[in-house]
Protein backbone atom coordinates (compact mmCIF):
# COMPACT_ATOMS: atom_id res chain seq x y z
CA UNK A 1 0.00 0.00 0.00
CA UNK A 2 2.96 2.33 1.13
CA UNK A 3 4.39 1.61 -2.28
CA UNK A 4 1.75 2.48 -4.57
CA UNK A 5 1.29 5.81 -2.50
CA UNK A 6 5.16 6.36 -3.20
CA UNK A 7 4.43 5.64 -6.76
CA UNK A 8 1.34 7.88 -7.48
CA UNK A 9 3.19 10.60 -5.75
CA UNK A 10 6.73 9.72 -7.78
CA UNK A 11 4.26 9.85 -10.71
CA UNK A 12 2.67 12.96 -10.25
CA UNK A 13 5.58 14.65 -9.16
CA UNK A 14 6.82 13.63 -12.70
CA UNK A 15 3.99 14.94 -14.66
CA UNK A 16 3.91 18.22 -12.65
CA UNK A 17 7.40 18.85 -13.50
CA UNK A 18 6.67 18.31 -17.15
CA UNK A 19 4.04 20.73 -17.12
CA UNK A 20 6.26 23.68 -15.02
CA UNK A 21 8.61 23.34 -17.75
CA UNK A 22 6.37 23.32 -20.51
CA UNK A 23 4.37 26.57 -18.82
CA UNK A 24 7.94 28.00 -18.49
CA UNK A 25 8.76 27.51 -21.84
CA UNK A 26 5.53 29.05 -22.92
CA UNK A 27 6.11 32.19 -20.93
CA UNK A 28 9.41 33.02 -22.34
CA UNK A 29 7.99 32.63 -25.28
CA UNK A 30 5.37 35.18 -24.91
CA UNK A 31 2.66 32.66 -25.52
CA UNK A 32 0.36 33.70 -22.83
CA UNK A 33 -3.15 32.19 -23.07
CA UNK A 34 -1.08 29.08 -23.55
CA UNK A 35 1.15 29.47 -20.52
CA UNK A 36 -1.98 30.43 -18.62
CA UNK A 37 -3.85 27.07 -19.60
CA UNK A 38 -0.53 25.60 -18.38
CA UNK A 39 0.11 27.01 -15.39
CA UNK A 40 -3.73 26.30 -14.60
CA UNK A 41 -3.63 22.47 -14.86
CA UNK A 42 -0.06 22.78 -12.71
CA UNK A 43 -1.70 24.78 -9.98
CA UNK A 44 -4.53 22.54 -9.99
CA UNK A 45 -2.59 19.34 -9.12
CA UNK A 46 -0.10 21.01 -6.96
CA UNK A 47 -3.47 21.77 -4.81
CA UNK A 48 -4.38 18.60 -5.47
CA UNK A 49 -1.50 17.13 -3.63
CA UNK A 50 -1.36 19.72 -1.11
CA UNK A 51 -4.96 18.14 0.23
CA UNK A 52 -2.82 14.49 -0.13
CA UNK A 53 0.22 15.28 2.04
CA UNK A 54 -1.19 16.99 4.90
CA UNK A 55 1.20 14.71 7.41
CA UNK A 56 4.42 15.51 5.22
CA UNK A 57 5.27 19.29 6.70
CA UNK A 58 8.43 19.24 4.32
CA UNK A 59 6.93 18.19 0.98
CA UNK A 60 4.03 20.58 1.65
CA UNK A 61 6.31 23.65 1.91
CA UNK A 62 7.74 22.59 -0.93
CA UNK A 63 4.70 22.30 -2.65
CA UNK A 64 3.46 26.00 -1.29
CA UNK A 65 6.53 27.12 -2.64
CA UNK A 66 6.01 25.64 -6.45
CA UNK A 67 2.18 26.88 -6.02
CA UNK A 68 3.39 30.50 -4.88
CA UNK A 69 5.55 30.74 -8.09
CA UNK A 70 3.14 29.13 -10.33
CA UNK A 71 0.25 31.72 -9.36
CA UNK A 72 2.61 34.31 -9.60
CA UNK A 73 3.75 33.27 -13.33
CA UNK A 74 0.22 32.81 -14.32
CA UNK A 75 -0.52 36.12 -13.18
CA UNK A 76 2.47 37.52 -15.22
CA UNK A 77 0.67 36.02 -18.31
CA UNK A 78 -2.64 37.34 -16.74
CA UNK A 79 -1.51 40.76 -16.96
CA UNK A 80 0.21 40.66 -20.35
CA UNK A 81 -3.66 39.76 -22.13
CA UNK A 82 -5.05 42.79 -19.89
CA UNK A 83 -7.10 40.04 -17.58
CA UNK A 84 -5.84 42.59 -14.60
CA UNK A 85 -9.12 41.33 -12.18
CA UNK A 86 -7.53 37.12 -12.84
CA UNK A 87 -4.27 38.75 -11.91
CA UNK A 88 -4.34 40.04 -9.19
CA UNK A 89 -6.66 37.26 -7.54
CA UNK A 90 -3.45 35.25 -8.64
CA UNK A 91 -1.04 37.78 -6.71
CA UNK A 92 -3.48 37.78 -3.51
CA UNK A 93 -3.67 34.12 -3.40
CA UNK A 94 0.07 33.18 -3.81
CA UNK A 95 1.08 36.57 -0.77
CA UNK A 96 -1.56 34.18 1.41
CA UNK A 97 1.60 31.49 1.25
CA UNK A 98 4.31 33.87 0.94
CA UNK A 99 3.42 37.38 2.09
CA UNK A 100 6.96 39.01 1.01
CA UNK A 101 7.30 36.35 -2.12
CA UNK A 102 9.69 39.06 -4.32
CA UNK A 103 8.51 38.48 -7.78
CA UNK A 104 4.49 38.47 -7.08
CA UNK A 105 4.92 41.89 -4.83
CA UNK A 106 6.59 42.84 -8.25
CA UNK A 107 3.74 41.52 -10.20
CA UNK A 108 0.93 42.85 -8.14
CA UNK A 109 2.72 46.46 -8.16
CA UNK A 110 3.06 46.80 -11.84
CA UNK A 111 -0.56 45.85 -12.39
CA UNK A 112 -1.96 48.24 -9.88
CA UNK A 113 0.34 50.88 -11.34
CA UNK A 114 -1.42 49.57 -14.91
CA UNK A 115 -5.34 50.25 -12.93
CA UNK A 116 -3.51 54.03 -11.84
CA UNK A 117 -3.54 52.48 -8.50
CA UNK A 118 -0.69 54.63 -7.28
CA UNK A 119 -0.62 54.16 -3.56
CA UNK A 120 -1.38 50.58 -3.83
CA UNK A 121 1.50 49.82 -6.07
CA UNK A 122 4.18 51.73 -3.93
CA UNK A 123 3.00 49.74 -1.05
CA UNK A 124 3.41 46.70 -3.04
CA UNK A 125 7.26 48.05 -4.57
CA UNK A 126 7.88 48.85 -1.04
CA UNK A 127 7.17 45.45 0.56
CA UNK A 128 9.15 43.94 -2.36
CA UNK A 129 11.99 45.68 -0.79
CA UNK A 130 11.96 43.33 2.04
CA UNK A 131 12.84 40.16 0.16
CA UNK A 132 16.24 39.12 -0.01
CA UNK A 133 15.57 38.87 -3.86
CA UNK A 134 15.10 42.53 -3.96
CA UNK A 135 18.61 43.24 -4.08
CA UNK A 136 19.45 41.94 -7.41
CA UNK A 137 16.65 43.65 -8.90
CA UNK A 138 17.46 47.22 -6.66
CA UNK A 139 17.85 49.32 -9.44
CA UNK A 140 14.82 47.93 -11.57
CA UNK A 141 13.09 47.82 -8.00
CA UNK A 142 13.51 51.49 -7.18
CA UNK A 143 12.70 52.77 -10.99
CA UNK A 144 8.95 51.60 -10.06
CA UNK A 145 8.99 52.91 -6.73
CA UNK A 146 10.40 56.54 -7.99
CA UNK A 147 8.09 56.03 -10.87
CA UNK A 148 5.00 55.86 -8.34
CA UNK A 149 5.86 58.16 -6.00
CA UNK A 150 5.50 60.92 -9.36
CA UNK A 151 2.77 59.10 -10.42
CA UNK A 152 1.17 59.78 -7.12
CA UNK A 153 1.84 63.06 -6.29
CA UNK A 154 0.52 64.01 -10.03
CA UNK A 155 -2.72 62.12 -9.51
CA UNK A 156 -2.95 64.08 -6.01
CA UNK A 157 -1.91 67.83 -7.85
CA UNK A 158 -2.39 67.65 -11.09
CA UNK A 159 0.91 68.93 -11.48
CA UNK A 160 1.96 67.23 -14.85
CA UNK A 161 4.54 69.08 -17.53
CA UNK A 162 4.49 68.08 -20.76
CA UNK A 163 7.25 71.00 -21.74
CA UNK A 164 10.54 68.85 -22.13
CA UNK A 165 8.78 66.09 -24.36
CA UNK A 166 7.71 69.75 -26.52
CA UNK A 167 10.90 71.21 -27.08
CA UNK A 168 12.60 67.92 -28.29
CA UNK A 169 10.26 68.17 -31.31
CA UNK A 170 8.29 65.30 -29.23
CA UNK A 171 10.64 62.45 -29.94
CA UNK A 172 11.02 59.87 -27.45
CA UNK A 173 8.26 58.83 -24.98
CA UNK A 174 6.01 61.82 -23.10
CA UNK A 175 6.28 62.12 -19.76
CA UNK A 176 3.46 59.46 -18.16
CA UNK A 177 0.41 61.21 -16.96
CA UNK A 178 -1.28 60.37 -13.69
CA UNK A 179 -4.98 59.72 -13.55
CA UNK A 180 -6.21 62.87 -12.17
CA UNK A 181 -9.82 64.17 -11.33
CA UNK A 182 -9.82 68.34 -10.26
CA UNK A 183 -12.10 70.26 -8.51
CA UNK A 184 -15.76 68.71 -10.54
CA UNK A 185 -18.71 66.95 -9.82
CA UNK A 186 -21.45 65.63 -11.48
CA UNK A 187 -24.59 66.85 -11.57
CA UNK A 188 -28.33 66.90 -13.36
CA UNK A 189 -27.71 69.63 -16.46
CA UNK A 190 -29.61 72.02 -17.35
CA UNK A 191 -28.15 71.58 -20.93
CA UNK A 192 -29.13 67.71 -21.43
CA UNK A 193 -28.70 64.91 -18.88
CA UNK A 194 -25.98 65.09 -17.02
CA UNK A 195 -22.70 66.92 -16.82
CA UNK A 196 -19.57 67.63 -15.37
CA UNK A 197 -19.73 71.21 -13.16
CA UNK A 198 -16.66 72.79 -11.17
CA UNK A 199 -16.86 72.73 -7.96
CA UNK A 200 -14.63 75.90 -7.51
CA UNK A 201 -12.82 78.94 -9.84
CA UNK A 202 -10.47 77.45 -11.93
CA UNK A 203 -8.04 79.72 -14.30
CA UNK A 204 -8.07 79.55 -17.99
CA UNK A 205 -5.21 76.59 -18.75
CA UNK A 206 -5.92 75.04 -15.50
CA UNK A 207 -6.15 71.07 -15.28
CA UNK A 208 -9.62 69.73 -14.88
CA UNK A 209 -8.70 65.99 -15.48
CA UNK A 210 -6.71 63.58 -17.00
CA UNK A 211 -7.99 60.41 -17.77
CA UNK A 212 -7.44 57.09 -19.73
CA UNK A 213 -8.93 55.24 -22.02
CA UNK A 214 -11.58 52.00 -21.83
CA UNK A 215 -10.25 51.25 -25.10
CA UNK A 216 -8.78 53.49 -28.43
CA UNK A 217 -8.53 52.48 -32.39
CA UNK A 218 -6.27 54.34 -34.69
CA UNK A 219 -4.79 53.50 -37.88
CA UNK A 220 -6.63 55.78 -40.61
CA UNK A 221 -5.08 58.60 -41.83
CA UNK A 222 -6.64 62.02 -41.16
CA UNK A 223 -5.80 63.00 -44.90
CA UNK A 224 -7.37 59.99 -46.55
CA UNK A 225 -10.69 59.38 -47.76
CA UNK A 226 -12.49 57.30 -45.21
CA UNK A 227 -14.06 54.85 -47.24
CA UNK A 228 -17.14 53.07 -45.51
CA UNK A 229 -15.35 49.32 -45.40
CA UNK A 230 -12.48 51.50 -43.80
CA UNK A 231 -14.84 52.71 -40.76
CA UNK A 232 -16.50 49.84 -40.20
CA UNK A 233 -13.69 47.75 -39.91
CA UNK A 234 -12.29 50.16 -37.22
CA UNK A 235 -15.46 50.46 -35.42
CA UNK A 236 -15.73 47.35 -35.27
CA UNK A 237 -12.25 46.54 -33.95
CA UNK A 238 -13.01 49.48 -31.48
CA UNK A 239 -16.22 47.81 -30.28
CA UNK A 240 -14.79 44.51 -29.71
CA UNK A 241 -12.09 46.14 -27.40
CA UNK A 242 -14.61 48.14 -25.54
CA UNK A 243 -16.32 44.51 -24.98
CA UNK A 244 -13.17 42.33 -24.18
CA UNK A 245 -12.09 45.33 -21.39
CA UNK A 246 -15.69 45.10 -19.86
CA UNK A 247 -15.86 41.55 -20.42
CA UNK A 248 -12.65 41.13 -18.04
CA UNK A 249 -12.86 43.83 -15.47
CA UNK A 250 -16.25 44.30 -13.77
CA UNK A 251 -14.84 47.64 -12.70
CA UNK A 252 -14.70 49.04 -16.37
CA UNK A 253 -18.14 47.59 -16.68
CA UNK A 254 -20.01 49.18 -14.24
CA UNK A 255 -18.15 52.59 -15.03
CA UNK A 256 -19.42 52.23 -18.79
CA UNK A 257 -22.83 51.33 -17.36
CA UNK A 258 -23.49 54.80 -16.01
CA UNK A 259 -22.73 56.40 -19.01
CA UNK A 260 -26.16 56.86 -20.94
CA UNK A 261 -27.64 55.13 -24.32
CA UNK A 262 -29.33 58.19 -25.38
CA UNK A 263 -32.51 57.19 -24.02
CA UNK A 264 -34.82 58.22 -20.73
CA UNK A 265 -31.58 60.35 -19.57
CA UNK A 266 -33.80 62.15 -17.17
CA UNK A 267 -34.20 58.83 -15.17
CA UNK A 268 -30.32 57.71 -15.05
CA UNK A 269 -28.80 57.95 -11.41
CA UNK A 270 -25.63 60.80 -10.71
CA UNK A 271 -23.06 58.65 -9.61
CA UNK A 272 -20.73 60.23 -7.16
CA UNK A 273 -16.91 61.77 -8.20
CA UNK A 274 -15.13 59.32 -5.97
CA UNK A 275 -16.49 56.21 -8.46
CA UNK A 276 -14.49 57.39 -11.22
CA UNK A 277 -11.16 57.68 -9.35
CA UNK A 278 -8.94 54.92 -9.70
CA UNK A 279 -8.07 54.41 -5.69
CA UNK A 280 -11.45 54.42 -4.57
CA UNK A 281 -13.02 50.95 -3.36
CA UNK A 282 -15.41 49.40 -6.12
CA UNK A 283 -18.18 47.75 -5.29
CA UNK A 284 -20.20 45.38 -7.71
CA UNK A 285 -23.89 46.52 -8.87
CA UNK A 286 -23.19 50.04 -9.84
CA UNK A 287 -24.97 49.45 -11.91
CA UNK A 288 -24.43 45.72 -11.36
CA UNK A 289 -25.80 43.97 -15.24
CA UNK A 290 -23.79 42.21 -17.71
CA UNK A 291 -23.74 44.49 -20.75
CA UNK A 292 -24.89 42.78 -24.06
CA UNK A 293 -23.85 44.02 -27.30
CA UNK A 294 -26.08 46.11 -28.16
CA UNK A 295 -26.19 48.31 -25.26
CA UNK A 296 -22.45 48.79 -25.65
CA UNK A 297 -23.07 50.11 -28.80
CA UNK A 298 -25.21 52.31 -28.05
CA UNK A 299 -23.60 53.72 -25.36
CA UNK A 300 -20.19 54.13 -27.87
CA UNK A 301 -22.89 55.52 -30.53
CA UNK A 302 -23.24 58.12 -27.85
CA UNK A 303 -20.20 58.57 -25.93
CA UNK A 304 -16.90 57.72 -28.17
CA UNK A 305 -14.92 60.92 -29.15
CA UNK A 306 -12.87 61.43 -32.14
CA UNK A 307 -9.15 62.39 -31.02
CA UNK A 308 -8.61 65.02 -34.21
CA UNK A 309 -11.97 67.28 -33.20
CA UNK A 310 -12.41 70.61 -33.07
CA UNK A 311 -12.05 70.97 -29.17
CA UNK A 312 -8.95 68.88 -29.05
CA UNK A 313 -5.66 68.96 -29.85
CA UNK A 314 -3.20 65.25 -30.27
CA UNK A 315 0.45 65.79 -29.41
CA UNK A 316 3.27 63.23 -30.70
CA UNK A 317 2.62 60.43 -33.40
CA UNK A 318 -0.77 60.03 -32.82
CA UNK A 319 -1.24 63.20 -34.64
CA UNK A 320 -0.78 61.23 -37.89
CA UNK A 321 -4.11 58.75 -37.25
CA UNK A 322 -7.46 59.22 -36.77
CA UNK A 323 -8.21 57.78 -33.77
CA UNK A 324 -11.75 56.98 -31.41
CA UNK A 325 -11.76 56.66 -28.08
CA UNK A 326 -13.70 56.13 -24.75
CA UNK A 327 -12.72 58.07 -21.85
CA UNK A 328 -15.36 57.65 -19.21
CA UNK A 329 -15.59 60.31 -17.15
CA UNK A 330 -15.18 62.78 -20.31
CA UNK A 331 -17.89 61.68 -21.60
CA UNK A 332 -20.18 63.79 -19.15
CA UNK A 333 -18.94 66.51 -21.10
CA UNK A 334 -21.86 68.24 -22.90
CA UNK A 335 -21.71 71.03 -25.92
CA UNK A 336 -22.24 74.56 -25.65
CA UNK A 337 -21.51 76.95 -28.05
CA UNK A 338 -20.08 78.87 -25.67
CA UNK A 339 -17.62 76.25 -24.43
CA UNK A 340 -14.86 76.99 -21.27
CA UNK A 341 -12.48 73.54 -21.99
CA UNK A 342 -10.51 71.80 -24.78
CA UNK A 343 -8.61 68.77 -24.67
CA UNK A 344 -5.23 67.40 -25.23
CA UNK A 345 -4.80 63.62 -26.51
CA UNK A 346 -1.02 61.92 -25.44
CA UNK A 347 -1.36 58.35 -25.98
CA UNK A 348 -4.32 56.85 -24.76
CA UNK A 349 -4.69 60.06 -22.17
CA UNK A 350 -7.28 62.77 -22.33
CA UNK A 351 -6.19 65.69 -20.51
CA UNK A 352 -8.98 68.30 -20.44
CA UNK A 353 -8.20 72.12 -19.08
CA UNK A 354 -10.18 75.43 -19.11
CA UNK A 355 -10.33 77.24 -22.05
CA UNK A 356 -11.20 80.06 -20.16
CA UNK A 357 -12.04 80.67 -16.62
CA UNK A 358 -14.75 78.90 -15.08
CA UNK A 359 -16.45 80.35 -12.02
CA UNK A 360 -17.85 77.74 -9.65
CA UNK A 361 -20.87 76.32 -10.45
CA UNK A 362 -20.05 76.97 -13.94
CA UNK A 363 -21.03 73.74 -15.95
CA UNK A 364 -17.86 72.38 -17.94
CA UNK A 365 -18.60 72.13 -22.00
CA UNK A 366 -16.50 71.23 -25.13
CA UNK A 367 -17.24 72.42 -28.24
CA UNK A 368 -18.50 69.30 -30.47
CA UNK A 369 -18.50 71.68 -33.41
CA UNK A 370 -16.96 74.95 -35.01
CA UNK A 371 -18.68 77.51 -32.74
CA UNK A 372 -16.46 80.25 -34.73
CA UNK A 373 -19.79 80.00 -37.07
CA UNK A 374 -23.21 81.81 -37.69
CA UNK A 375 -26.50 80.71 -35.62
CA UNK A 376 -27.74 78.80 -38.45
CA UNK A 377 -24.53 77.36 -39.40
CA UNK A 378 -24.46 76.20 -35.82
CA UNK A 379 -28.20 74.97 -35.69
CA UNK A 380 -27.88 72.91 -38.53
CA UNK A 381 -24.72 70.92 -36.56
CA UNK A 382 -26.76 70.58 -33.62
CA UNK A 383 -28.99 68.88 -35.81
CA UNK A 384 -26.90 66.77 -37.38
CA UNK A 385 -25.54 65.33 -33.18
CA UNK A 386 -29.15 65.39 -32.31
CA UNK A 387 -29.74 67.65 -29.58
CA UNK A 388 -30.52 71.83 -30.07
CA UNK A 389 -28.52 74.01 -27.97
CA UNK A 390 -29.94 76.43 -25.53
CA UNK A 391 -26.92 77.74 -24.48
CA UNK A 392 -26.65 81.78 -23.53
CA UNK A 393 -25.08 82.91 -27.07
CA UNK A 394 -27.62 81.01 -29.27
CA UNK A 395 -30.35 82.61 -27.11
CA UNK A 396 -29.62 85.77 -27.49
CA UNK A 397 -28.67 85.56 -31.36
CA UNK A 398 -31.78 84.17 -31.98
CA UNK A 399 -33.57 87.17 -30.35
CA UNK A 400 -31.10 89.83 -31.78
CA UNK A 401 -31.48 87.51 -35.89
CA UNK A 402 -34.96 89.32 -35.93
CA UNK A 403 -33.68 92.13 -36.76
CA UNK A 404 -33.14 92.98 -40.39
CA UNK A 405 -29.58 94.66 -39.97
CA UNK A 406 -27.97 91.22 -38.76
CA UNK A 407 -29.27 89.38 -41.90
CA UNK A 408 -28.15 92.62 -44.41
CA UNK A 409 -24.49 91.52 -43.13
CA UNK A 410 -24.83 88.14 -44.06
CA UNK A 411 -26.08 88.71 -47.06
CA UNK A 412 -23.21 91.31 -48.24
CA UNK A 413 -20.65 88.72 -46.95
CA UNK A 414 -22.44 86.27 -49.10
CA UNK A 415 -22.47 88.71 -52.23
CA UNK A 416 -18.82 89.22 -51.35
CA UNK A 417 -18.89 92.76 -49.51
CA UNK A 418 -15.37 93.97 -48.17
CA UNK A 419 -14.86 92.06 -44.72
CA UNK A 420 -13.72 95.41 -43.28
CA UNK A 421 -17.03 97.00 -44.43
CA UNK A 422 -18.79 93.41 -42.70
CA UNK A 423 -17.04 94.21 -39.36
CA UNK A 424 -17.57 97.95 -39.75
CA UNK A 425 -21.67 97.56 -40.18
CA UNK A 426 -21.46 95.09 -37.00
CA UNK A 427 -19.85 97.21 -34.78
CA UNK A 428 -21.74 99.52 -35.49
CA UNK A 429 -25.10 97.73 -35.19
CA UNK A 430 -23.72 96.25 -31.61
CA UNK A 431 -23.60 100.11 -30.85
CA UNK A 432 -26.90 100.87 -31.75
CA UNK A 433 -28.58 97.73 -29.85
CA UNK A 434 -26.43 98.36 -26.54
CA UNK A 435 -24.72 95.47 -26.86
CA UNK A 436 -23.42 93.80 -23.91
CA UNK A 437 -18.96 93.62 -23.63
CA UNK A 438 -19.86 89.22 -23.62
CA UNK A 439 -22.32 89.36 -26.37
CA UNK A 440 -20.23 91.07 -28.19
CA UNK A 441 -17.78 88.41 -27.89
CA UNK A 442 -20.52 85.84 -28.90
CA UNK A 443 -21.22 88.38 -32.20
CA UNK A 444 -18.19 88.84 -33.07
CA UNK A 445 -17.34 84.79 -33.06
CA UNK A 446 -20.00 84.02 -35.30
CA UNK A 447 -18.64 86.62 -37.56
CA UNK A 448 -14.99 85.04 -37.11
CA UNK A 449 -14.57 84.68 -41.07
CA UNK A 450 -15.53 88.24 -41.84
CA UNK A 451 -12.73 89.63 -38.70
CA UNK A 452 -10.25 87.10 -40.01
CA UNK A 453 -9.97 88.67 -43.29
CA UNK A 454 -10.07 92.20 -41.89
CA UNK A 455 -7.61 91.34 -39.46
CA UNK A 456 -5.47 89.43 -41.74
CA UNK A 457 -1.86 90.53 -41.74
CA UNK A 458 -2.03 91.11 -45.33
CA UNK A 459 -4.89 93.26 -45.08
CA UNK A 460 -4.02 94.69 -41.28
CA UNK A 461 -7.50 96.63 -40.91
CA UNK A 462 -5.63 99.39 -42.46
CA UNK A 463 -8.12 100.98 -45.01
CA UNK A 464 -10.86 101.29 -41.56
CA UNK A 465 -8.56 103.33 -39.56
CA UNK A 466 -10.37 103.70 -36.27
CA UNK A 467 -13.96 102.97 -37.57
CA UNK A 468 -13.35 99.08 -36.80
CA UNK A 469 -11.74 98.04 -32.81
CA UNK A 470 -8.16 97.16 -33.28
CA UNK A 471 -7.44 93.28 -33.36
CA UNK A 472 -6.53 93.09 -29.78
CA UNK A 473 -10.27 94.01 -28.50
CA UNK A 474 -11.72 91.65 -30.65
CA UNK A 475 -9.12 88.78 -29.97
CA UNK A 476 -10.00 89.43 -26.43
CA UNK A 477 -13.46 89.41 -26.58
CA UNK A 478 -13.92 86.45 -28.37
CA UNK A 479 -11.75 84.61 -26.21
CA UNK A 480 -13.69 85.72 -23.48
CA UNK A 481 -16.74 84.04 -24.95
CA UNK A 482 -16.44 81.37 -26.54
CA UNK A 483 -12.84 80.53 -24.62
CA UNK A 484 -9.60 80.22 -27.30
CA UNK A 485 -9.82 78.66 -30.31
CA UNK A 486 -5.87 77.59 -32.52
CA UNK A 487 -7.42 79.82 -35.50
CA UNK A 488 -7.94 83.23 -32.57
CA UNK A 489 -4.22 82.21 -31.48
CA UNK A 490 -2.78 81.85 -35.13
CA UNK A 491 -4.34 85.72 -35.87
CA UNK A 492 -2.20 86.52 -32.94
CA UNK A 493 1.44 84.93 -33.40
CA UNK A 494 1.36 86.06 -36.98
CA UNK A 495 1.09 89.79 -36.23
CA UNK A 496 3.94 88.73 -33.85
CA UNK A 497 6.28 86.90 -36.58
CA UNK A 498 5.31 89.86 -38.71
CA UNK A 499 7.45 92.41 -36.05
CA UNK A 500 3.89 94.11 -35.59
CA UNK A 501 3.28 93.17 -31.68
CA UNK A 502 5.52 93.99 -28.42
CA UNK A 503 5.68 92.31 -24.79
CA UNK A 504 1.89 92.64 -24.53
CA UNK A 505 0.85 90.57 -27.97
CA UNK A 506 3.47 88.38 -27.01
CA UNK A 507 1.58 88.05 -23.14
CA UNK A 508 -1.92 87.69 -25.35
CA UNK A 509 -0.59 84.75 -27.50
CA UNK A 510 0.82 82.87 -24.38
CA UNK A 511 -1.93 83.37 -22.92
CA UNK A 512 -4.36 82.05 -25.25
CA UNK A 513 -1.74 79.42 -26.28
CA UNK A 514 -2.33 78.21 -22.42
CA UNK A 515 -6.64 78.05 -23.43
CA UNK A 516 -5.29 75.80 -25.78
CA UNK A 517 -3.05 73.77 -24.86
CA UNK A 518 -3.83 74.10 -21.00
CA UNK A 519 -0.65 74.80 -18.47
CA UNK A 520 0.97 71.52 -19.28
CA UNK A 521 3.25 73.34 -21.46
CA UNK A 522 4.97 75.88 -19.66
CA UNK A 523 6.31 79.71 -21.41
CA UNK A 524 9.66 78.60 -22.88
CA UNK A 525 7.93 75.10 -24.26
CA UNK A 526 4.84 77.43 -25.31
CA UNK A 527 7.05 79.69 -27.27
CA UNK A 528 8.84 76.79 -28.96
CA UNK A 529 5.34 74.99 -29.98
CA UNK A 530 3.71 78.43 -31.36
CA UNK A 531 6.96 79.15 -33.19
CA UNK A 532 8.14 82.03 -31.57
CA UNK A 533 11.29 80.77 -29.80
CA UNK A 534 13.42 83.20 -31.29
CA UNK A 535 11.11 86.12 -30.73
Amino acid sequence: MRETQQDQLVMAEEQMQQLRSKATELLLREEWKEAVQAYSHFISLCQDQVSKAPEDPEHVLKLHKSLCLALSNRAEARSRLRDFAEALRDCDQALKIESTHFKTLLCKGKILLNLSRYSMALECFKTAQLDPQANGSSVSLNGYLQKCKKLELMSRTGAFDLSEWVVNGFRGKPLEPAEYIGAVQIKISEIRGRGLFATKNIDAGTLVLVTKAVATERGILPDQNLDENAQLVMWKNFTEKVMDSAAKCSRTRDLISTLSSGEDEDELEVPEINLFKPESEHIGGYPNEKLDVNRILSILDVNSLVEDAISSKVLGKNSDYYGVGLWVLASFINHSCVPNARRLHVGDYLIVHASRDIKAGEEITFAYFDVLSPLDKRNEMCKTWGFRCDCKRCKFEEDLYSRQDIREIEMGLERGIDAGAAVHRLEEGMRRWTVREREKGYLRASFWDACSQAYSPEKSAKGWGRRIPPMDSVVDSIAEAVGSDERVLKMVVEKLKKGSGGVVEMERALKLGRGVYGKVVKKQAMKTLLGLGVL
